[in-house]
This record gives C-alpha cells, structure tokens and sequence, in this order.
C-alpha cells in the first residue's frame, strides 16, 4: 500500500476526494467536475486506490469510484493524534511559561 499523505500531495487527487466525499462517481463523472482528462482521472484514481483512500466497484457497464472509509478513517485518526498532541504540548508549554516583563 502506498502512503497516504503522498498520495493526497497532489491538488487533483485533493479534489478528487472531495468529489468522492459527497457521492460515489464514475470517472466521466469526475472529469467533468476538472480541467483534466479522463485518462489523467483514472491515473489519479490509481494512485488514491494503492493508498487505500478509494475503491471502486463494478456496477453495470459502469465502475464507480468511492472513498474507502477504513482508509480515510486511518489516515483521520493519525493527523488527530498527531495534533492532538500537538495541542497538549502547546497547554504545557504555555501553562509553564512566564510572561515576559516588558
């Protein structure tokens, strides 16, 4: 599985995600809603499926693209740790920290 950080490096890809978070869609679908083609779409959407952010499913003649929920959770969970702690750091940084006298 690819990183899912560097998979979302890219504005397209970004985008994507945004699209795929309000509904399931096609790739037409979601090249209609960007400046680039349907190929560069599913090049896109290759890269997001390696990093486990989307998945796709055959449905008909049609193969719609969704946001993988564990993948996505995954990712969600890291940065709220991350800045989780981020913040207690900053609490106990300024909870110990004396004002400067001016």
């Amino acid at each position: 599985m690819a990183d899912p950080f560097d998979a979302l490096g890219n504005q397209y890809r970004r985008d994507i995600v945004e699209l795929l978070a309000r509904k399931p869609r096609s790739v037409q679908e979601i090249a209609d809603h960007l400046p680039i083609s349907r190929p560069a779409v599913s090049r896109h959407l290759s890269v997001l499926n390696r990093a486990g952010l989307v998945s796709d499913e055959q449905i008909g003649a049609r193969r719609l693209y969704r946001l993988d929920e564990p993948g996505a959770e995954a990712a969600r969970r890291y940065l709220a740790q991350v800045w989780g702690n981020v913040g207690v750091r900053f609490k106990i940084f300024a909870e110990n920290t004396k004002p400067r006298k001016r």
